[in-house]
């Protein structure tokens, strides 16, 4: 026990033991003890001195530890010593200094031998690192203490969360690759979200802090253990915006989660957060008074906004959260914080900052940001209220650079706002009641301040921006520069200040207002031939330009003579030539005499040489260190990476490459204008060849019913020839059986009349047969005047031609169907009139056999059924000389069928010809359209040697090609 006294602080007598013998002593107990009571003290020991001499700890006990880690977790009070112990040598904030001349005798300790070093706290970072790095040599000690959070007991857990936290602040992308693959490593730290006990959890969200950071696997992890939704509970339940450092420590979270990773956006969206962010940015009527942590916590609030719909989000991301923000109501809220009176500077800057992105390129958005008007009597639009700001050289410099930002916003992508800011601008629309925006810019363009003259310049260049018929309505804008003078065009006034800027620029005029305007002139004119002859229709222009761009100056003056050469070269670029003094050849002469086009392009490429350029180029958003560093604007990089190339060409080409480049153009688009012309043609015999093809679909429908009816008419003759020769053999018989007396005369009656019934059946068959016939000539004259009507069609002869053979044998086979027909009623009626002759007889027979006078009642009666039947007889005979006639007629209708089709056959024949020839004339058209594009071909390649950036069509007309040559295979198919 003495040993431990002197280890906790008595002075028992005789010389102390050193503190790295007393360490090495506490860390052989540890090692050695059989009790873990003695372990546990020799634990607690390592942790009091553990600050005092933390290398001596770190280097002797660090395995000691750890081991324990493993061996006594069933014991929480040794667990908490020895990680506590670990993290006060691992942890870099020392919490006092210690003097080297300190009296040992008087502290009963002895200070250990320090490692001089010029710079102690280099020294004391670089320990840290050496012992975190010697932890995680072993991955199993990280997960080591993965498992120790799962302890609910207060001692273990809360040194646990707070030793990982300084392990991955020291080596973070190492230990978050440990717990990336350790196994529900991430599970177990988001579960300290939820522990009751607030300071693990504040605790908690500090080592999720560290986790996130710069790691998207982990990020989408923590998401998807249903982070977000625990992260803004806690916001609400601390009081959102109104809360503590909690609120700020959950939304730094929130933004490492979603910052740069799309998966983690798009499931924030999904799982409808947006809407639960409204709540946060409610403020009241009185907004001053604001703690600093309640502006802390806003402006997180705004940067996760933002992180929502950065420009450098993909755009259908951006767009989808731009809508939900704007259901929800986000967009209304942001825009009271924007006419809120009593917000902080820095909040309403954010605020201006957060709208504009909200609106970024969202018509719905932008035209509700229009429709704002802020609290004041009279009530003003948003729009006109943020330019106030922006031109007011009191305001602060950020405050107008996030002004001019929202303002750049809103007109992004968005004509209907371009048109309504150049329409305040113009004669009929002006209001001497009211302040417009086009007012106000027109102030900031001409004011005293470089600033505003800059700023306002950028505006109303982005008022321009990819909108040709803006720029033509700006050219009508009049100004009255003083009393008595006549109003000069805005344009020319951009021009005047420059050229008496130039005058006077050694007393007073700045290259930022001078950069400003020319920025403005060359969005204005670029792309616009009108505006560029407007332009150049003042005399002085030109002279000034070639004058600027001559002389040699300093290094920002340099930069004034870059854009004015790009502005020169816009004129000559978009230049139609309607100025005789000022034509594309007579300018490139004037270069070349006056400047040298090697100099001319040298001065031309200096502005993407410099420094604020690439800065400027990188994003939308103008964010400048200061006021003279403000130069260049990030839509007008874009412009003159696309001019500068193009205008390098334009102006070291000749008037005779000019020429010919000229009639190149002209001849592709003659050549352009016959392939159309060919396209529409080919089209209209696709459509040609489509109705035909229906047209033999239907025919080849008609041919099939036509082939069931005569299969039908064939079963019909076949019935009527089985029962002809039933009836044939029963008259046979009867002849062959026949007596003369009474009985058998009664017997031959009977047959006669069974007879007579079989003909009137007959007769009835053949008026069927008759109707049958008549239908079937009905149709055919239908199916001829088809054909009639389908031959008169000038293309369909590449399948018609199959169609009328079918159609004509087909009616042939009619013809000799009708003619057989024909030929069996004849035989049937010639068979009729036999067997009344055979009645007759049989008649006369019965009469002489009958001579006997009892049988002459029966002979009277027998007379009187023969008249009968005689009359029946003649009128059967009446119908079938009516039938007769009936066929005969019918035979004539065949005959005009058959005229008809031989008709057809010889229109058939025509039309054969003209396709031969249709065929003949297409093979011809292709033969010139290949001439015609191998001509083609050979002028774009000429162009492309000459640079000229061309357009390729070949694929397409590859494609036409292949189309047609598959309806050509159809078409032989067919044939």
């Amino acid at each position: 026990m003495n040993f431990f006294r002197g280890v906790m602080g008595g002075q028992p007598a005789g010389p102390q033991p050193s503190g790295a013998e007393t360490i090495q002593k506490l860390c052989d107990r540890v090692a050695s003890s059989t009790l873990l009571e003695d372990r546990r003290d020799a634990v607690r020991a390592l942790k009091s001195l553990s600050k005092k001499y933390r290398l001596e700890v770190g280097t002797q006990a660090m395995n000691h530890l750890l081991q324990i880690l493993q061996t006594d977790r069933s014991d929480s009070e040794i667990i908490g010593y020895a990680l506590d112990t670990l993290f006060n040598i691992i942890c870099n904030d020392e919490e006092e200094e210690q003097d080297e001349s300190e009296d040992a005798a008087s502290m009963g300790k002895q200070k250990a031998v320090a490692v001089p070093d010029e710079n102690p706290q280099k020294q004391v970072d670089d320990l840290g690192v050496q012992f975190t790095d010697k932890l995680i040599q072993e991955p199993e000690n990280v997960t080591l203490l993965l498992t120790m959070l799962e302890e609910f007991d207060f001692h273990v857990r809360w040194p646990g969360v707070k030793l990982l936290t300084i392990l991955l602040k020291n080596q973070c992308v190492q230990l978050q690759a440990i717990i990336l693959v350790s196994p529900m490593g991430v599970s177990r730290l988001m579960d300290l979200l939820a522990d009751s006990r607030e300071v693990i959890r504040n605790d908690g969200l500090l080592l999720l802090q560290q986790l996130t950071k710069n790691n998207a696997a982990i990020q989408k992890i923590v998401a998807f253990e249903n982070a977000f939704e625990r992260l803004l509970d806690i916001i609400t339940e601390e009081g959102s915006s109104d809360g503590g450092i909690v609120v700020e420590d959950c939304l730094i979270l929130l933004l490492n989660l979603l910052r740069n990773n799309s998966s983690n956006q798009n499931f924030f969206k999904e799982g409808s957060y947006i809407q639960r962010m409204k709540p946060w940015f409610e403020v009241g009527d009185d907004n001053s008074g604001w703690s600093a942590q309640k502006v802390t916590n806003l402006h997180l609030m705004l940067q996760l906004v933002r992180v929502m719909v950065s420009p450098t989000n993909s755009p259908g991301a951006t767009a989808s959260c731009q809508k939900s923000m704007f259901q929800c109501g986000l967009l209304q809220q942001l825009c009271t914080i924007l006419m809120a009176t009593g917000v902080p500077a820095d909040i309403l800057t954010e605020t201006i900052n957060t709208v504009s992105e909200v609106i970024r390129g969202s018509q719905v958005n932008q035209d509700f940001f229009a429709s704002v008007n802020a609290p004041s009597n009279p009530p003003r639009p948003a729009i006109v209220v943020l330019l106030m700001s922006m031109v007011n050289e009191r305001q602060p410099f950020v405050l107008r650079c996030a002004v001019l930002y929202c303002f750049q916003c809103f007109l992004y992508r968005n004509q209907k706002g371009q048109g309504e800011i150049v329409a305040t601008l113009l004669p009929s629309t002006i209001d001497a009641n009211s302040i417009s925006a086009g007012q106000l810019l027109c102030g900031g363009l001409f004011s005293a301040d470089s600033l505003s003259n800059w700023c306002a310049a950028v505006a109303l260049a982005h008022a321009l921006q990819d909108n040709l018929t803006q720029k033509e309505q700006l050219l009508r804008v009049q100004l009255a520069t003083s009393l008595g003078k006549p109003p000069v065009s805005l344009l020319q006034q951009c021009t005047n200040i420059l050229s008496q800027g130039d005058k006077v620029n050694r007393r007073g005029s700045k290259v930022q207002t001078r950069v400003g305007l020319l920025m403005l002139l060359c969005t204005w004119i670029s792309n616009c031939p009108i505006a560029v002859t407007h332009f150049l229709h003042n005399q002085e222009n030109v002279p000034f330009l070639t004058g600027q761009i001559s002389e040699n100056l300093g290094e920002d003056e340099r930069l004034v003579q870059g854009l004015c050469a790009l502005l020169l070269g816009i004129c000559i670029y978009h230049n139609d030539n309607s100025l005789e003094n000022y034509t594309k050849e007579k300018l490139k002469q004037l270069i070349e005499k006056r400047i040298g086009k090697e100099n001319f392009v040298e001065k031309l490429s200096f502005i993407t040489k410099h420094e604020l350029y690439s800065r400027a180029a990188q994003k939308p958003q103008p964010v400048f260190p200061s006021p003279e560093q403000m130069l260049f604007d990030h839509e007008f990089t874009k412009l003159v990476k696309d001019l500068e190339g193009v205008i390098t060409k334009a102006v070291h080409k000749s008037s005779e490459e000019e020429k010919k480049e000229e009639e190149t153009k002209k001849t592709i688009e003659q050549h352009d204008s016959i392939v159309t012309q060919y396209k529409e043609l080919i089209r209209e015999q696709d459509s040609q060849l489509q109705e035909l093809r229906e047209q033999v679909s239907s025919m080849s429908s008609q041919k099939e019913l036509m082939q069931s009816s005569l299969a039908q008419q064939l079963s019909q003759i076949q019935q009527h020839k089985d029962q002809y020769n039933l009836l044939k053999l029963k008259l046979g018989k009867d002849s062959q059986g026949q007596a003369g007396s009474q009985a058998d005369g009664a017997q031959v009656n009977g047959l006669q009349t069974e007879e007579l019934g079989q003909l009137r059946e007959e007769v009835e068959e053949l008026r069927r047969q008759q109707a049958t016939l008549h239908s079937q000539l009905g149709e055919k004259e239908t199916l001829i005047s088809t054909l009639r009507s389908g031959s008169s069609q000038e293309a369909g002869d590449a399948t018609g031609g199959p169609v009328n053979t079918d159609m004509t044998q087909e009616l042939e086979a009619l013809r000799s169907q009708i003619q057989s027909q024909q030929a069996e009623i004849s035989q049937l009626q010639t068979e009729r009139t036999e067997l009344l002759r055979r009645a007759e007889a049989k008649s006369s027979e019965a009469g002489v056999a009958g001579g006997s006078s009892e049988d002459s009642a029966l002979l009277a009666d027998l007379e009187g059924r023969l008249a009968a039947q005689t009359s029946e007889t003649d009128r059967l005979k009446a119908e079938v000389q009516g039938l007769t006639e009936g066929r005969a007629g019918m035979e004539q209708q065949l005959a005009s069928a058959t005229s008809t089709v031989a008709i057809l056959q010889a229109e058939k024949a025509k039309l054969q010809g003209e396709l031969q020839e249709s065929k003949k004339e297409q093979d011809d058209l292709l033969m010139l359209l290949a001439d015609q594009d191998q001509k083609i071909h050979s002028l774009k390649q000429k162009l492309k040697d000459l640079g000229e950036a061309v357009d390729d069509d070949d694929d397409l007309r590859d494609q036409t090609d292949d189309d047609y040559d598959e309806e050509e295979d159809d078409e032989e198919k067919d044939d």
